[in-house]
């Protein structure tokens, strides 16, 4: 059978804003992927029945499954529920399971059950309701035979349609924008089904984590090998912050022999490049500390100024984090430096908040006051204001330490703030990393 082909469409004006990023989109593309379903298109439209009808009329013509996020809500801007329940020629009614999932929500959290909130329970007739666990709004589905002629394009490339019809099965999901509502129903309700009603080819990942080396120096390196695969496996370089990812995507209706043929060209690959490589899996650089200090049977202390405590957040984003991470200081202020980190104060004086000599302080007194075996400490100016001749803006000095050494770098990155701390926080973990290396 050929692949399945699947389109996504998020819908609210605040997405094409600005306003709100859209990450439903990017977790229902990596999850149909898993499945080996195509995902051909990706549409944003706004809080517009005449932009929703017609993003509904081309994806549905040209997609086998179309899966919607947003407008799904009580309030009037929300459009989604009724425009669709007009679209496929139904009525709203009230479902009883989600009224009643609708007051044991009222009734725990002690507010009042209005009018407007009945309105949740309302469904169109003609859609299988996918039970929101998670929220008031439930996800819908239609499942409908299309009947359309085919589309034929010429060699000059024009379209034309063949008199004959096809006869395809069309399935069209519904699911509120919110991002955790959204993917409670993805996982209980749509993808246990799409995984039992769709066949298609076995599309599989391995990724090769690498650090220290650029896209060049990799693609030299494993070019022998790179040539050698087969048609049904393909290679990508996902360059990041000092990293690059090397994926591997193989297609076979084998899926247990492509597994094996993946793992194999992995593992060639990784062998080939050595020490650069810092991961066999796609994870993040949180992962991958906390996987290494587990390892050693190590703790890890952070003294942070510029980053405001962010590394320690992505840290504990980690489950099981604590067996390896026993805090990060916020020393925000030179006070703080100095009052509980025990900076000394002739070096902020002498040589500035922003330097090798007080990072390398803040790394020691880190591990001190934390009682850690590792430290990691930064201090910068992430901008737009604050720099000088001596530390412009963008100019991050790090250190690690371990209770014998202490080793220093400065950075300087040439973004806006946000992105700056995003920089220096994944720059600090690799450093930690590298650092960890040494001693493994």
């Amino acid at each position: 059978m050929s692949n399945i082909a699947a389109a996504i469409i998020t819908i609210g004006d605040e997405l094409l804003i600005g306003q709100t990023i859209d990450t439903n989109s990017a977790w229902i593309a990596r999850h149909l992927n898993e499945l080996g379903i195509d995902v051909v298109r990706r549409v944003a439209v706004g809080d517009n029945r005449e932009s929703i009808v017609k993003a509904l009329d081309e994806e549905i013509a040209g997609a086998t499954i179309v899966l919607i996020t947003g407008g799904l809500g009580p309030t009037s801007d929300d459009i989604t529920k009724p425009l669709l329940s007009e679209y496929f020629g139904g009525k709203l009614v009230v479902n009883e399971r989600v009224l009643a999932h609708l007051k044991e929500i009222f009734t725990k959290r002690n507010r009042p059950f209005l009018e407007r909130n009945m309105k949740q329970a309302e469904v169109p007739e003609n859609c299988t309701v996918l039970f929101n666990k998670m929220g008031t709004a439930p996800g819908m589905m239609w499942e409908k035979v299309v009947s359309r002629k085919s589309l034929v394009i010429s060699p000059d490339s024009k379209v034309s349609r063949s008199p004959g019809e096809d006869h395809e099965e069309k399935v069209v999901i519904a699911m509120p924008g919110v991002p955790f509502e959204m993917i409670s129903i993805m996982q209980d309700e749509v993808l246990p089904m799409l995984r039992g009603r769709f066949f298609s080819d076995a599309l599989l990942h391995r990724t090769i984590v690498t650090a220290g080396e650029g896209e060049s120096f990799i693609a030299e390196k494993i070019q022998s090998l790179e040539e050698a695969l087969p048609a049904h496996i393909k290679l990508a370089y996902l360059p990041d912050a000092g990293m690059v990812k090397l994926r591997l995507t193989g297609r076979s209706a084998d899926k247990e022999a492509l597994a094996k043929e993946l793992e194999a060209r992995q593992g060639e690959i990784a062998d080939l490049l050595g020490d650069i490589v810092v991961a066999r899996e796609d994870l993040p650089m949180e992962k991958i500390i906390g996987d290494a200090l587990l390892a050693q049977g190590k703790m890890l202390g952070l003294a942070e100024s510029c980053t405001g405590g962010f590394i320690g957040h992505l840290i504990t984003q980690v489950t099981g984090s604590s067996k390896y991470f026993n805090g990060s200081i916020v020393s925000y202020s030179n006070e703080v430096k100095h009052n509980v980190l025990v900076v000394q104060q002739e070096t902020i004086d002498n040589y500035g908040a922003v330097s090798e000599q007080t990072v390398a302080e803040m790394a020691t007194g880190a591990l001190r006051v934390l009682n850690s075996d590792y430290a990691l400490a930064v201090s910068g100016v992430l901008g737009p204001d604050g720099g000088t001749d001596r530390v412009p803006v963008g100019t991050v000095w790090m250190a690690v330490a371990d209770k014998e050494t202490v080793k220093t770098k400065v950075f300087r990155f040439h973004y806006n703030r946000q992105q700056n701390k995003e920089m220096a926080a994944k720059m600090g973990m690799l450093m930690l990393w590298k650092f960890f290396s040494r001693k493994s």
